[in-house]
């Protein structure tokens, strides 16, 4: 008797916990996640449309970035950038940085603590319409190249040629 008797308990408690417990893989507002999807995707699509590449290189001190970006003559260059990187599997390490121009074309900003390992990468003006994504790897990449092909977002990789 003891044997079906644990089992209706165990039975029990596992109802009890599937009631009670919060089931965080499902969001009420998925609808809503649904449309935040197609506005960074439409944000990528954009930064292809105005055929924007940029090369994000550390400085020498490694808490300085510097970022050269290249669009279309006729566009007017943002006044600051965004950058945020983001760390795959350490959030505490995450980092948004503001960039400011220092010329046409190239921004500069500072970091809170020096990169290693791997991180990924989003650039994007400050109203946010447009967005240039991609992976670094520190040790393997000098720098970092952005850059976006009609009809959408994609990332090119450099190999430590430098500029």
């Amino acid at each position: 008797m003891a044997g079906p008797f644990v089992v209706v308990v165990a039975g029990m408690i596992t109802a009890y916990l599937a009631v009670v417990s919060n089931d965080g893989l499902v969001e009420d507002d998925y609808y809503k996640q649904g449309l935040a999807v197609n506005q960074r995707t439409a944000r990528d699509r954009h930064a292809g449309d105005l055929g924007l590449q940029a090369e994000v290189m550390p400085g020498a001190d490694g808490l300085q970035l510097r970022v050269f970006l290249q669009g279309k003559q006729s566009d007017p260059v943002p006044e600051a950038l965004n950058l945020r990187l983001t760390h795959p599997t350490r959030s505490g390490a995450d980092q948004n940085i503001v960039l400011r121009p220092e010329g046409r074309g190239v921004y500069s900003g500072a970091l809170a603590t020096p990169l290693t390992g791997r991180w990924h990468v989003a650039l994007e003006d400050k109203e946010r319409e447009w967005r240039l994504l991609g992976d670094w790897v520190i040790e393997k990449q000098a720098t970092l190249q952005l850059g976006s092909a009609a009809g959408g977002g994609s990332v090119v990789h450099s190999d430590n040629t430098g500029r």
